[in-house]
């Protein structure tokens, strides 16, 4: 959804158009959020299957009263941002796509989702903790990065920082 947005806002920003750039940009952010509502709602009824009489209302979606989550990779559950490119490996999501990942793994163009589903029906959303140094050690090891690399990614949730 965010595809070709870049060119569309420059020409509103060089009419000096600030509020249709800004216009275009959150319709942008929220196409990308509404494809992936959208997504959820086919994976659960009728890609995975695992819920194919849902019917819910805008309500009961918003409520999250459907079973199975969809985190993604910088959000609380799943704040490691460096999950992004295997991932994106895993799906040859930018060939797929055209979304790119810049260095700091941040996805071009900004009006892009992506995460990851998962059906069971116990699954929560939840916001990972506070962590102690040797988790990170720990993390880092199994990754195979340096410690120092994983503090600055993890930063937000690491409790000696």
């Amino acid at each position: 959804t965010g595809i070709g947005m870049e060119a569309l806002v420059k020409r509103f920003e060089e009419a000096h158009d600030d509020y249709n750039a800004i216009l275009a940009k959150a319709l942008a952010d929220r196409l990308a959020e509404a494809l992936a509502e959208r997504m959820h709602e086919r994976v659960r009824r009728e890609f995975w299957g695992y819920a194919p009489g849902e019917n819910l209302t805008n309500e009961e979606l918003i409520a999250e009263k459907y079973r199975g989550i969809r985190p993604a990779p910088g959000y609380p559950a799943c704040p490691d941002h460096t999950e992004k490119p295997i991932l994106f490996d895993l799906l040859n999501a930018t060939e797929a796509t055209g979304i790119r990942l810049t260095e700091s793994y941040a996805m071009h163009p900004a009006a892009s989702v992506c995460g990851y589903y998962f059906a069971h029906p116990e699954s929560r959303y939840f916001g990972v903790g506070r962590i102690g140094r040797d988790q990170v050690a720990d993390y880092a090891r199994r990754k195979g990065m340096e410690i120092s690399v994983m503090e600055r990614w993890l930063a937000s949730i690491i409790d000696y920082l």
